[in-house]
């Protein structure tokens, strides 16, 4: 873990805290309405998909994957209005960086008595409080109202004698956005027999919607409120105004103290960013691909005294693996392994290869190195005068014979190990063909000698001048 921790880059943070503040923006825009718990449903089913992934389930794996996607285009069809009201906010600002500020308190006593005074009145009466969805395109027709929430105004709306009486008040904050408005019918079969048109149109948009219904009960002076599937019958005013204020998010209406909102925000954020943190290390890992490299072992710090005589190795195979982007670009000389030999003692010393001897580009990892360890050869180096032999090869031509033979200069200055010093006596010239010969002269050679194990002094020459004597053979 800590080794894959060391790859990570600079971008793969700015990659993870980018999208974390987008997965934030999302739940500040939608928190509270349905697209967060669907949200919520298909990070489970990722989740399972790389469980499945991880188990080698491979028909499981592919399933989920449809799956999301298929859900994913489902969200933007069922939740179109959603995010419309998003994307519709009146600046970017909004859109990017705002907190979305709490709508201005519905005046829940002017409600309350309103309903109670329709109910003694007997007369009919349905009120829909907003939720967290938008019902532009549930509730049907209806009159743009926009007036403030009142006792008198609720009133005058249900009154019998209104022409808009016939219908639902829609109430958003403090004002009545709508009056009028046409309910979608519940088809439910298991509501009372008294109960009439209004209520299973309460029941009809409680059914699809986040919103509280309240109806009042022409017949009966009942007042029944409707959420989700549940019918309430109120019965005095301290229970409707529970329900008001559970709806409306207000049971500490006289609480001001912003730290529980700081706190919620905070914890969401940290929420975000774990999420997004497990997101990058599964694509991260599943995106991995392998790839193996041969580069050059450099060898460093040497003691200018000793010399390297043998090496075991001079390329070692790296294994790597990485994402595939930064595979694809990998450049050899991005890539180098070296040994300090710092520590390295005369004679034989053995080495273990380990990560901190290759230096790779961020995001790849170390797998294997080959081969783990490497033999090195280190010796004093000495001066030795060395004499130096001519290499003859093939035969003169017929008749003629090698009188004599001399080389300047006879002996050369190399530089080598000791222990190869030793055993050092002789050095050759390059190969001189006799066959080309045909009297006497001279000519330039040069010393032929393993130049990964020898070197030439300071100010000596590996060219030597052959002197050469031939005389015919006596008859």
């Amino acid at each position: 873990m800590l080794l894959f921790l060391s790859t990570i880059r600079w971008q793969d943070v700015i990659d993870i805290l980018l999208n974390s503040y987008i997965l934030f923006r999302l739940w500040v825009l939608f928190r509270g309405t349905n697209v967060i718990r669907v949200l919520a449903g298909i990070g489970l089913l990722w989740l399972f998909q790389r469980i499945a992934v991880a188990l080698g389930l491979i028909v499981t794996s592919w399933a989920m994957q449809g799956i999301i996607a298929g859900a994913a285009l489902i969200i933007v069809i069922v939740f179109r209005n959603e995010i419309r009201n998003v994307l519709q906010a009146k600046n970017l600002r909004t859109l990017l960086w705002e907190f979305p500020q709490k709508g201005k308190r519905t005046p829940t006593d002017a409600i309350i008595e309103a309903v109670y005074d329709l109910a003694r009145n007997r007369i009919g009466a349905l009120i829909v409080l907003l939720g967290k969805e938008n019902l532009d395109e549930t509730i049907q027709g209806g009159v743009r109202w926009d007036g403030l929430v009142s006792k008198e105004m609720l009133v005058s709306i249900f009154y019998n004698g209104n022409p808009v009486h016939d219908g639902a008040a829609i109430i958003k904050d403090n004002r009545i956005t709508r009056v009028a408005g046409i309910l979608p019918l519940s088809m439910r079969d298991d509501l009372p027999q008294y109960y009439g048109t209004r209520h299973r149109a309460a029941a009809g948009l409680a059914e699809k919607t986040d919103a509280l219904v309240i109806v009042v009960s022409e017949e009966r002076g009942q007042v029944v409120t409707v959420k989700g599937n549940s019918f309430d019958a109120i019965h005095d005013n301290l229970s409707l105004e529970k329900i008001l204020d559970n709806h409306l998010g207000m049971t500490c209406r006289d609480n001001k103290d912003p730290r529980p909102a700081r706190r919620e925000f905070l914890t969401a954020a940290v929420a975000c960013v774990l999420c997004m943190i497990a997101v990058w290390f599964s694509i991260a890992k599943g995106m991995e691909t392998l790839t193996s490299l041969e580069v050059p072992l450099e060898y460093m710090n040497r003691d200018p005294h000793m010399q390297i005589v043998s090496t075991s190795i001079n390329t070692v195979r790296l294994h790597l693996s990485g994402s595939s982007a930064l595979i694809s670009s990998l450049r050899t000389d991005q890539v180098k392994a070296k040994l300090d030999l710092s520590k390295a003692v005369n004679g034989q010393n053995t080495f273990i290869l380990s990560a901190g001897n290759i230096v790779l580009p961020p995001g790849l990892r170390l797998n294997r190195i080959e081969p783990p360890d490497v033999d090195v050869s280190l010796d004093k180096p000495v001066l030795k005068e060395v004499p130096v032999q001519i290499d003859w090869v093939g035969a003169l031509p017929e008749g003629l014979i090698l009188e004599s033979a001399t080389v300047v200069p006879s002996q050369i200055s190399v530089l080598g190990a000791e222990g190869i010093m030793e055993h050092t006596r002789t050095l050759y010239t390059e190969k001189v063909p006799l066959d080309k010969l045909q009297s006497s002269g001279n000519l330039t050679a040069r010393v032929s000698f393993d130049q990964s194990k020898l070197s030439l002094a300071s100010g000596a020459k590996s060219d030597v001048v052959i002197n050469f004597a031939i005389g015919r053979r006596p008859k």
